[in-house]
């Protein structure tokens, strides 16, 4: 079986203007890096930058939009083969994602530093791409068997905030993206487990 041919790139400038943005914006923030940067390092003239995007928000959101893409592909195949356990399912999810964002993709790291608030210009366009990549999320959340006066919705948030901060701390070596996804959903996990009995024990005190 031969192995599938890479997609060809149709515009080979345009490209090369994603992956150093990607860097910079990284590197030293969407407000820290200039246009002038980004040209430089793709060897254009200042100038040029403007034939392929009209604004440096907009070369911004086209690497975010990269990102997203890489992102939700990720997670997609991840769930593609998972179990149809709910819990499996998110860790699977979780698994991807932090793959993502421990393997050094630039775009990835984009997609979770660089706060819409931040960019005014293109905060609708932003929140719009976030969250229709975290709409996976929302799902595989309803999905869960949780109880009835759980907030979904923040303990979504909270894995998703404990997903994207790994990267701050994670050594490589000491942990994998499977291992640690599978502590983050086991401690969800068990605190519901853990919460469901002292409740139940405390209404059989009760009575």
């Amino acid at each position: 079986m031969t192995a599938p041919k890479s997609r060809p790139r149709r515009n080979n400038r345009r490209e090369q203007l994603l992956d150093a943005a990607a860097v910079l914006f990284v590197e030293k923030g969407f407000n820290g890096t200039s246009t002038r940067e980004i040209a430089k390092a793709t060897g254009m003239l200042p100038g040029s930058l403007y034939y392929h995007f009209p604004s440096k928000e907009d070369l911004l959101v086209a690497v975010f939009e990269e990102g997203v893409q890489r992102i939700s592909a990720c997670v997609d195949a991840a769930l593609a083969s998972a179990e149809m356990d709910p819990w499996a399912r998110l860790q699977k999810a979780s698994e991807a994602h932090l793959s993502m964002l421990l393997g050094g993709s630039n775009y990835a790291h984009v997609v979770v530093r660089v706060l819409p608030s931040d960019v005014p210009g293109a905060k609708q366009s932003l929140v719009e791409l976030r969250n229709d990549y975290e709409a996976r999320f929302i799902a595989l959340f309803d999905a869960l068997p949780l109880r009835a006066d759980t907030d979904r919705s923040i303990l979504r948030l909270m894995l998703i905030g404990a997903l994207n901060h790994a990267p701050v701390w994670y050594r490589e070596g000491q942990n994998t993206p499977e291992g640690l996804a599978q502590k983050f959903i086991n401690v969800l996990h068990c605190n519901q487990h853990n919460d469901a009995g002292k409740q139940n024990g405390f209404q059989e005190d009760k009575k």
